[in-house]
């Protein structure tokens, strides 16, 4: 993703001026009173994070979505209005969704917002000239451009999310049919699985987040709570540096993170993949070995330059990406549900967590099956 404009996180991002923020490039950690316990100091939540891990990290899931629906309806036409198309996740579900266009036998137009809110507008604006029969709103909030959509929903055109707000499903304000997007919830609940199951319960953690931004400060919080359910787990610090100042904060924070802690420091989350590819030149000046600790994980989005880091084992040994392309599919099948007057199929997909060990070296996770059977609900 590029470093100003990251998906998941960046959903809220636009909106942070105008939303409640905290002190920006702050670093927080638990009292100095607080000991390291045993190895194994959890094994009730121990074993628990291990099953869910080892469930999360099965690359042949069975299709748990939906396998009934509506028959294609034809003729239609969608614009995708992207947040910025240079946003590999926005960019793999316009992906997509022109994929799944295709083989229901719709056309597909992409308007690039360009990450900016002037350009989303912009872009908004020109996707209502066209009159189509739908709207994707994707990675962006909705309310900076509640005009547009107040217009689509007085037009009658349905609007369908992908992280256009914080939860799946459909959306009452902002009005959206239905958003896609996994649930933040089980995003960090796994993240924190992850380093409870690879530490065997005993590890030393920071966890880097943007406050400014809710939707992240929320991810976070439920990140630590997560951890919290081990005692052998400690928070050592928690980093809150803007996605936005993410290559100009994150090497010296991290500098300053390796003299604070030195070997106590054994693990990393972060809300987002991007902190680690910034964090990896401090890394590696501090002659860290990039198959070794701090093992980080990146609780979000799953773009190809994470995905890149994790196959080499160049400081980031795991992600909890996003199906993109399963999104897109989702995402036509929505549309297909509204122009039927079917209610949204409320499928959430489930987190994954891709690793050098099952990723098979690819750069993005594509689940298998659901074409197929989107196909067949369409033909049938």
């Amino acid at each position: 993703m590029t470093r100003a404009h990251r998906s998941g996180a960046v959903v809220l991002a636009l909106t942070a001026a105008v939303l409640a923020g905290c002190e920006r490039g702050s670093s927080t950690g638990p009292p100095s009173s607080s000991a390291p316990p045993g190895r194994n100091g959890c094994p009730t939540a121990l074993a628990r994070s291990e099953a869910a891990v080892r469930q999360a990290e099965k690359t042949d899931p069975a299709w748990d979505g939906p396998t009934t629906g509506p028959k294609a309806v034809p003729g239609k036409n969608l614009v995708f209005v992207a947040q910025s198309m240079t946003n590999p996740g926005v960019a793999g579900a316009a992906k997509g969704v022109e994929e799944a266009a295709m083989a229901i036998g719709w056309r597909v137009r992409v308007n690039d917002g360009q990450g900016t809110p002037a350009g989303i507008q912009a872009a908004f604006g020109q996707a209502l000239a066209l009159r189509p029969s739908g709207i994707v709103v994707a990675g962006f909030d909705p309310r900076l451009t509640s005009q547009q959509v107040t217009k689509a929903t007085a037009d009658r055109i349905p609007l369908v999310g992908w992280h256009a707000v914080g939860s799946p499903g459909p959306s009452k304000d902002p009005k959206l049919f239905s958003n896609v997007t996994t649930r933040v919830e089980d995003v960090a609940r796994t993240s924190a699985d992850w380093i409870i199951t690879h530490s065997r319960g005993d590890a030393g953690v920071v966890v880097f987040t943007d406050a400014s931004i809710p939707f992240a400060r929320h991810k976070s919080e439920l990140i630590k709570k997560g951890l919290a359910a081990c005692s052998g787990v400690r928070l050592l610090a928690e980093e809150n540096i803007p996605i936005s100042d993410t290559s100009s904060r994150t090497p010296q924070d991290v500098s300053s993170l390796l003299s604070r802690f030195r070997d106590t420091w054994t693990h990393s989350v972060a809300i987002n993949d991007v902190y680690f590819a910034d964090a990896a030149p401090a890394l590696r000046a501090a002659r860290k070995k990039g198959a070794g600790p701090p093992f980080n994980i990146g609780a979000g989005d799953g773009d190809p330059s994470a995905f890149q880091r994790v196959n080499s084992r160049q400081f980031q040994s795991a992600t909890v990406p996003e199906p993109l392309f399963e999104q897109g599919w989702q995402i036509v099948d929505e549309f297909n549900r509204a122009f039927s007057g079917r209610p949204a199929s409320g499928y959430v997909a489930p987190v994954h967590i891709s690793t050098a060990a099952n990723s098979g070296g690819v750069t993005s996770w594509d689940p298998p099956g659901y074409r197929a059977v989107y196909r067949r609900i369409w033909d049938k």
